[in-house]
């Protein structure tokens, strides 16, 4: 296993063909993926996440109690935002055209579980952007609930976001 550095990054590979690794070069330089030749096609992918909050939190989103506004309302924009934006803050990322974008927030007694799903016709798929949306959306409402969440010491002990995974991810030819 060999591990070329390029820009103070290490290239971490395995013993497979160097065609394997679609955004390395064969010299080792990190580079975005060509996807000039592929078909357009319909795509769709789901990720989903979660942030454990404190029972009298929760209930504060739910009796839309929190200071700083609607909670899931906000949660939901900066998730549309951060979907739109995946290309700007992950490196190889191309700019897809994002064709609809749908949360879904579970509120549960100690957390709150969003699904986000995105919808592209493109040459590549979007799954990026749906774990951006959760990721961004969870931040968002960590962001809203913060005053609620901190101990007396300013600290988080029993928040987390936890399980941001792709839960489906589909292909389809036009």
């Amino acid at each position: 296993m060999r591990s070329p550095r390029r820009c103070g990054v290490v290239l971490m590979t395995s013993d497979a063909p160097e065609d394997d690794l679609t955004h390395t070069t064969e010299e080792g330089d990190v580079q975005m993926v060509d996807v000039g030749d592929k078909p357009d096609t319909a795509r769709r992918a789901v990720a989903r996440g979660e942030i454990h909050l404190s029972a009298s939190t929760v209930e504060a989103i739910r009796g839309d109690e929190i200071g700083k506004g609607d909670v899931l309302a906000t949660a939901r924009v900066g998730a549309v935002q951060a979907v739109k934006h995946t290309w700007e803050t992950i490196p190889m990322c191309h700019q897809i055209p994002i064709t609809n974008v749908e949360t879904d927030f579970d509120v549960r007694e100690d957390r709150v579980v969003l699904e986000v799903a995105v919808e592209t016709t493109g040459k590549t798929g979007c799954e990026m952007e749906a774990l951006e949306g959760v990721t961004t959306g969870l931040n968002v409402v960590w962001d809203m609930v913060k005053a609620a969440e901190k101990d007396d010491d300013g600290q988080y002990p029993g928040t987390a976001i936890e399980g941001v995974e792709v839960v489906s991810k589909e292909k389809r030819e036009l």
